[in-house]
């Protein structure tokens, strides 16, 4: 799989960087869109292969837009449907390399690629949303992403989610 260069060409690095930028916004901001704003605005500058970055928090049978960078999004995602649909209803990461052979994948941006979202636990451990990330290129994401990315989700949720 082709690990594609961001702004330091150091994946491990620039996460990190995103990791001490979001720590430093939200430290004693208590507004969860605030630091959801920030968050996806510092994942979508950090990183030039990431075309959208945006949160979706679950609102009864639905996952409901929250903040995000980016082009416009559909606001609206039925649960155990499409990528994030599938994420959320099965409690894990999931890595899609190319949207079209992703069974059931939801169009909401023609120039999506590739997408890797995330799952947003409660610090109790119940499901919140998730973070969605998309890509204009083929197969962006890989484990690495993975990884960081569920730390700031976890971090998210420490400090914002409460």
């Amino acid at each position: 799989m082709e690990v594609l260069p961001s702004i330091n060409d150091s994946k491990d690095e620039n996460y990190q960087t995103v990791i001490k930028q979001i720590i430093s916004l939200m430290e004693g901001e208590p507004d969860p869109i605030a630091n959801l704003a920030n968050a996806s605005s510092i994942l979508k500058n950090m990183f030039r292969y990431f075309s959208w970055v945006g949160f979706y928090r679950r609102e009864r049978d639905e996952l409901v837009l929250g903040p995000f960078q980016g082009k416009p999004a559909c606001t609206r995602l039925k649960i155990g449907r499409g990528v994030c649909g599938t994420s959320y209803a099965e409690k894990r990461t999931v890595i899609v390399p190319r949207v079209e052979d992703f069974p059931g994948h939801i169009y909401c941006d023609p120039d999506s690629k590739s997408e890797i979202v995330v799952p947003i636990r409660r610090s109790d451990g119940t499901l919140w949303g998730v973070l969605d990330v998309d890509s204009d290129r083929y197969a962006a994401f890989d484990l690495v992403d993975a990884q960081y990315l569920e730390e700031i989700t976890e971090l998210i949720s420490k400090t914002t989610l409460n």
